[in-house]
Parts: C-alpha cells; sequence; structure tokens
C-alpha cells in the first residue's frame, strides 16, 4: 500500500513524487516512457534549448565574431554531432532524475496507467493500491484540422518531429506564432533556413504585452523571419519532397500557399488524460478538456488530485513543478501554495523574452491607473558590448501605490532577470524599493532598476 502514486514522470509528476517522499510520505510514479523526466526533458523544453543554444553559437560565430575582432573564424554545422549533444543533454536529465528517485526511496512503475478505482492503479497487470492518486500526465500537441502530422516522414511535423529532422531544411514554414514556433523556428533560421510563420491572429505571441509583441516582430524580422498574420489555414498538400500550405486571409480574400521543404505546426498544447479512465470515474473535466480541480488540487473524486498541464493555467513546466511541491504537502497534511500572480514566462530565442505578472492591456483593463516605466537596452553598457542592446525593460506599477504589478523585458539573459520582480512581487514591493536597490555595475540588470527609477522621477541613463 503506497501513500501516494504519481501518474506521469514530467516535470509537475517528478518533483511531487520526491517532494511526498521527503515529507515521509511512500511514493510510487508511474511512467511507459523509457526515460523519466515527461515531454519537457524528453522531447520538449530540454532539447530545445539545446539546440537553441547550439543554433546561437553558430550565429555568434558566423555573424559577429568578426566584429570582436575575431578574425577568420568559421564552422561546417555537423547536424548529425549536434542533435548528439542534444541527445547527450537528454540523457544526462533523465539519468538525473532516474538518481533522485533512487535516492528518495520511489518506486518507478514501468509502463502506461489506469485507475481502476479511487485508491487503484493499475500499470501492466498488476493492481497497486495507494491512499493517494496524482494525476500528472501533462500535454501533447494540438491537433490542426485539415493538416496530418507525420513525424516519421519529417516533412509534415509538431515540435517532437522538429526536433529530429534528419537535415536542415532550406526552407520551413511553421504554423503558430507562439513560443513554441518562434523557439524551433529560430533555431533552423540560425542554421540557414528561410522561416516564413503564418498566424491566425493579428500579432505574435499571444497574450503579450503589445508592446512587447510588436519589438519582437521587429527583431525576429530582421533576423530573417517572415511573418504572414491573420491567415486561416486550410489544410496542407504533402509529398515525398516537401509541402504546401494553404491558407486564406481570415477577414476575407482568395487562396494563398505557400511551399516550403518542412512544415512545423505549432498551434498549442492540448492536456493528455487518454486511457486512464477518467469518464468511467466520474472526474469532472473543464470545456477544454481539462480536469477540473478546487484549491488543494482535488478532483470532485475523493483521493484523486491533478496537477499541470493536465489542469487549467498556463502550460508551463515551472507552474507544473510548484503545483506538484503544494499538492504533496497537502496531500501530507500541510498547506500547499502556488501564487497564480508570479509565473514568469520565457522566450528562449536571441533576445530572449521574459514577463511576469499584468500586462499594461491587462493593468488598465482592471480599472486602477497605472504608470510604466521603460529603460531601453541602447542606455545600458553591458548589452552594448556584448552586440545584443536591442530591446527594453517595462514595469507597470499601480500609480496610486507604487505597488508592481508587472514586468516586460526583451534582452540577453531576460529568462534571468526576471526574477528579481518574481522576488519582489512576492514581497509586495513598489518599483521605488527596486530603484533604490543597489545593482552591479555593469550587468544588464541595471537596465530593471533604470526601468523602476522611469516609473518615478525618471531614468538615469536615458
Amino acid at each position: 500500500m503506497y501513500d501516494l502514486i504519481v501518474i506521469g514522470a514530467g516535470p509537475g509528476g517528478y518533483v511531487c513524487a520526491i517532494r511526498a517522499a521527503q515529507l515521509g510520505l511512500k511514493v510510487a510514479c508511474v511512467e511507459g516512457r523509457e526515460t523519466l523526466g515527461g515531454t519537457c526533458l524528453n522531447v520538449g523544453c530540454i532539447p530545445s534549448k539545446a539546440l537553441l543554444h547550439a543554433s546561437h553559437m553558430a550565429h555568434e560565430l558566423h555573424e559577429n565574431f568578426a566584429k570582436l575582432g575575431l578574425m577568420n573564424a568559421t564552422a561546417d554545422i555537423d547536424w548529425g554531432r549536434m542533435q548528439g549533444y542534444k541527445d547527450e543533454t537528454v540523457g544526462t536529465n533523465t539519468k538525473g532524475i532516474e538518481f533522485l528517485f533512487k535516492k528518495n526511496k520511489i518506486d518507478w512503475l514501468k509502463g502506461w496507467a489506469s485507475i481502476e478505482a479511487p485508491g487503484k492503479v493499475k500499470v501492466g497487470d498488476t493492481v497497486h493500491e495507494t491512499k493517494n492518486i496524482v494525476i500528472a500526465s501533462g500535454s501533447v500537441p494540438s491537433a490542426l484540422k485539415g493538416v496530418q502530422v507525420d513525424n516519421d516522414a519529417g516533412v509534415v511535423v509538431d515540435s517532437t518531429g522538429a526536433l529530429a529532422l534528419k537535415t536542415i531544411p532550406e526552407t520551413m514554414v511553421v504554423i503558430g506564432a507562439g513560443v513554441i514556433g518562434l523557439e524551433l523556428g529560430s533555431v533552423y533560421s540560425r542554421l540557414g533556413a528561410q522561416v516564413t510563420v503564418v498566424e491566425y491572429l493579428d500579432a505574435i505571441t499571444p497574450g503579450m504585452d503589445a508592446e512587447v509583441q510588436k519589438s519582437f516582430q521587429k527583431i525576429l524580422t530582421k533576423q530573417g523571419f517572415k511573418f504572414i498574420l491573420g491567415a486561416a489555414v486550410s489544410g496542407v498538400e504533402a509529398s515525398d519532397s516537401g509541402a504546401t500550405v494553404v491558407y486564406a486571409p481570415k477577414k476575407g480574400g482568395e487562396e494563398q500557399r505557400i511551399a516550403a521543404d518542412v512544415v512545423l505546426v505549432a498551434t498549442g498544447r492540448r492536456p493528455f488524460h487518454d486511457g486512464l479512465g477518467l469518464e468511467a470515474l466520474g472526474v469532472q473535466l473543464t470545456e477544454r478538456g481539462q480536469i477540473a480541480v478546487d484549491a488543494t488540487w482535488a478532483t470532485n473524486v475523493p483521493g484523486i488530485y491533478a496537477i499541470g498541464d493536465a489542469v487549467p493555467g498556463p502550460m508551463l513546466a515551472h507552474k507544473a513543478e510548484d503545483e506538484g511541491m503544494a499538492v504533496a504537502e497537502v496531500i501530507a497534511g500541510k498547506h500547499g501554495h502556488v501564487n497564480y500572480d508570479v509565473i514568469p514566462g520565457v522566450i528562449y530565442t536571441t533576445p530572449e523574452i521574459a514577463s511576469v505578472g499584468l500586462t499594461e492591456e491587462a493593468a488598465k483593463a482592471t480599472g486602477r491607473k497605472v504608470k510604466t516605466g521603460k529603460f531601453p537596452l541602447m542606455g545600458n553598457a553591458r548589452a552594448k558590448a556584448m552586440l545584443q542592446a536591442e530591446g527594453f525593460v517595462k514595469l507597470i506599477a499601480d500609480a496610486d501605490t507604487d505597488r508592481i504589478l508587472g514586468c516586460h523585458i526583451i534582452g540577453p539573459g531576460a529568462g534571468e532577470m526576471i526574477h528579481e520582480i518574481c522576488v519582489a512581487m512576492e514581497f509586495g514591493a513598489s518599483a521605488e524599493d527596486v530603484a533604490l536597490t543597489c545593482h552591479a555595475h555593469p550587468t544588464v540588470s541595471e537596465a530593471v532598476r533604470e526601468a523602476a527609477l522611469a516609473c518615478g522621477d525618471g531614468a538615469i541613463h536615458v
């Protein structure tokens, strides 16, 4: 008899299992993949960041080394070796999770799970009994009507297939201008592909601050991206040699066609809980197919909880991790908490895009008075020395209380810098608190302080 069985060993599941074991519970985790870590470590966050890093190094060599006085630097791209580096990175991380399971005495139940009844999880032919179940089954790429994905053929692929193309394409069409599409599009753009992004909406990165959207699109366009916005894709015609995307302006107009060697379908992800038997158990789902949970991540069926991409909220690994730790605390009889107002989001392109809290538009929509402080990286000495001075830091605060409501950054290391504001928001800090905090010089992080100063009497270096 286990105290807890976690279904799924992605960031939410394995973190939940480890935290529960640390709290003294007897824990097992079910995972059907050959390796632990879920989508994130195997075919998502980690392999994509490995390729983003490798392709960024190639870009720096070809575009910026000569500017730095590093002359005659050339490099041929060995795609097979780059894939090997990616796979080695994945393997190191997944083996690390396996080590943590052994260290914390967590049983890995290898196979795919179904829930026979509350307290009973079937894996293979064996039914395991447990006091509690946490569903952390994650998500899978969303399908697009009229488009057939075949990762093995390598012509029309989703995010999984895009990580393992046999060759670098000369041309690529990305359907969807969200995080996944722009990150993977960046990889191939830097490696020499002509990348065209087709997006249904009229702006890229849906949900982001409007100023960030516009600036980010301009930067990517300078890098060689082409964008077709406001376009409704009706189908993709594939052959052995490539594919043709068929689309039309969503506001009306003639059908258009664009050909490419590879088409990447990056239109989002959907919750994955197939085969668990939730319908027979009576587990309530939302209209979007997510598992409905209360404030303690409990479903309507006693003893069954759910977290991560399977439940409402942003589909982010760190959000799942926070919920994993919190639900483990709840099951152990303690208080679990997640502050959903302070969950950062990052796009790992170059430059990086990072945000937390409210956009300027969302803040104003609440009816409160809002003030913003913005600082361009052209005024930051370190960013200029790095040849990465495109971008800015934008801080949003309540005009009456000066309390920080959100922050949006375009620039090098934005994904690291955003956490200063995350901590500030957790403590209810004001823009003035950040403005009065000494920042080391020269660092790109000084731009955050300058944006905070701009919320008051004004930034110094602009």
